[in-house]
């Protein structure tokens, strides 16, 4: 009986990256490595395979399964807090206007205008659909009647990384599942 993973094409073949903790480095997004950085981090002894695919690659003198689950060898330390860009605020907002609740039309709001001295931070900008921004205009919540669920703050690494459990991506091979913790059934 064939695996599925003998039919499975080789660039369909990811590698989980796990900080030398065992860790995954990210969870959202999730730490994937392509085959081929793959292989060539385990010839540079830089990561240690912790589970492969059944689907091999092979050279004239060399044959290896693809790993699936890698671990650096040295530990890669998080920075404290994650870079200020459009998805981390997304995703620190878990990825919901922070007016109304909604998660379509997303764009970002700075609650205090920026006509009104308001700066683009992680303390002055939320997360905001298309209506809900041009409701509010360049008012702030409170001249606008319009009211924050959550106030922002600059998150850190921590946190955006367990917001980011909340949204697994739509493939998990079955040999990722030991290193994840979104909601999966525990065997007893």
């Amino acid at each position: 009986m064939y695996h599925p993973d003998l039919i499975r094409h080789p660039e369909n073949c990811p590698a989980l990256v796990l900080n030398a903790d065992y860790t995954p480095l990210s969870y959202y997004p999730l730490s994937l490595w392509p085959w081929q950085t793959a292989i060539k981090a385990v010839f540079l002894e830089r990561v240690d395979i912790v589970a492969s695919y059944e689907r091999e690659v092979h050279s004239p003198s060399f044959q290896m399964k693809i790993p699936s689950v890698i671990a650096l060898k040295q530990y890669v330390r998080p920075s404290e807090h994650p870079a200020f860009t459009r998805f981390n605020l997304f995703l620190r907002d878990k990825f919901s206007c922070q007016y109304c609740g909604s998660p379509h039309d997303l764009t970002f709001d700075h609650v205090v205008p920026r006509r009104a001295g308001g700066r683009t931070t992680w303390e002055n900008v939320a997360t905001a659909c298309s209506p809900c921004n041009l409701k509010k205009g360049g008012r702030t919540p409170r001249e606008a009647g319009m009211r924050l669920h959550v106030q922002p703050i600059r998150p850190t690494t921590w946190q955006l990384q367990e917001h980011g459990r909340a949204f697994p991506p739509g493939y998990l091979h079955e040999s990722w599942h030991d290193w994840l913790y979104w909601d999966i059934e525990l065997l007893a």
